[in-house]
C-alpha cells in the first residue's frame, strides 16, 4: 500500500474529517521563528483534523450555564484532543516504519507562556495543505465546517506530494468574529503571511478572560468566534 493511502486508512479508522500533506517550505521562516531550527528542519507536515460537534458549538451563547460550558470543554476539547493526539502517534508510527523521520506534534494549546503559542501552528499546516484559510479570528476556516474543527500535525521528511495549496481568504468585509469577541481580542486585520500574529490578535486578552472566569468559579469557555462564523453556520 502506498504511504499516503496507508495514512488515509488510519485517519479514516479514527474518524478524521481532514487528512492531507502540507509543503512547509512555503512558510519556513515563520516556522523557524515560532519553533526553532529543530522544528524548521522538517520539509513537510501531515495535517489531520476533526470537526467539532455542531450541536455543542451552537449552544455556546448559553455558555454561562455550567452544563453547556463543561460539555463544550469536554467534547470539543478534551475528547477530540485525545483522539487527535492518538491519531498523530499512530500515523507517525506508520511513517517511521517506512524509514522516514517523523515528529508528531501535540494538540496542546501553547507551550510558550511568554508568547502564548505552541512550537508549531497546526492551523498553518492545515492552511498549507489546502483545507482552508486563516480568518480574522486567526482560526483556520474551512469550506466544510468553517472554523469548527481542531487540528494536529505530524512533521516528516517523507517524500509525499502536497494535497493542495493555501486557500485565499473568503471573509471579505465580514467582522462577525471580531465584533462578538467579549474582550476585543481581534483587530479585524486580514491574514497576511508577512505579518506577526499580534497584528490580528492579542492572545493575552483571551488568557486574562479565561483566568477571570476561573477565578469567578465559572468554566473557562468561550468559543464565540467559532459559533458566529457564517462559514460554520452555513456548513456543507
Amino acid at each position: 500500500m502506498a504511504l499516503m493511502d496507508d495514512i488515509h486508512a488510519v485517519a479514516d479508522t479514527f474518524g478524521a474529517d481532514f487528512c492531507g500533506m502540507a509543503d512547509l517550505s512555503l512558510a519556513h521562516d515563520e516556522i523557524v521563528r515560532q519553533g526553532g531550527e529543530e522544528i524548521g528542519k522538517y520539509p513537510r507536515a501531515i495535517s489531520l483534523g476533526i470537526i467539532l460537534p455542531h450541536a455543542i458549538v451552537d449552544q455556546l451563547p448559553n455558555r454561562s450555564d455550567p452544563a453547556v460550558a463543561m460539555s463544550y470543554l469536554h467534547h470539543a476539547y478534551a475528547v477530540i484532543n485525545a483522539r487527535l493526539d492518538q491519531l498523530a502517534s499512530l500515523v507517525a508510527g506508520r511513517v517511521q516504519r517506512r524509514g522516514y523521520a517523523v515528529m508528531p506534534m501535540t494538540v496542546k494549546e501553547h507551550h510558550d507562556n511568554e508568547r502564548i503559542c505552541a512550537v508549531f501552528s497546526h492551523k498553518l499546516a492545515a492552511h498549507l495543505a489546502g483545507f482552508g484559510w486563516i480568518g480574522k479570528s486567526c482560526l483556520l476556516v474551512t469550506p466544510q465546517a468553517g472554523p469548527r474543527a481542531r487540528w494536529v500535525s505530524v512533521l516528516t521528511d517523507a517524500p509525499l506530494e502536497p494535497t493542495g495549496e493555501p486557500m485565499a481568504q473568503r471573509c471579505g468585509d465580514c467582522r462577525a468574529c471580531v465584533d462578538i469577541c467579549p474582550v476585543g481580542a481581534f483587530t479585524g486585520e486580514p491574514f497576511r503571511p508577512e505579518d506577526p500574529r499580534e497584528v490580528r490578535y492579542d492572545a493575552r486578552k483571551c488568557q486574562q478572560y479565561f483566568a477571570e472566569l476561573a477565578q469567578a468559579g465559572r468554566p473557562p469557555a468561550c468559543g464565540m468566534c467559532l459559533y458566529i462564523c457564517p462559514h460554520g453556520k452555513q456548513r456543507l
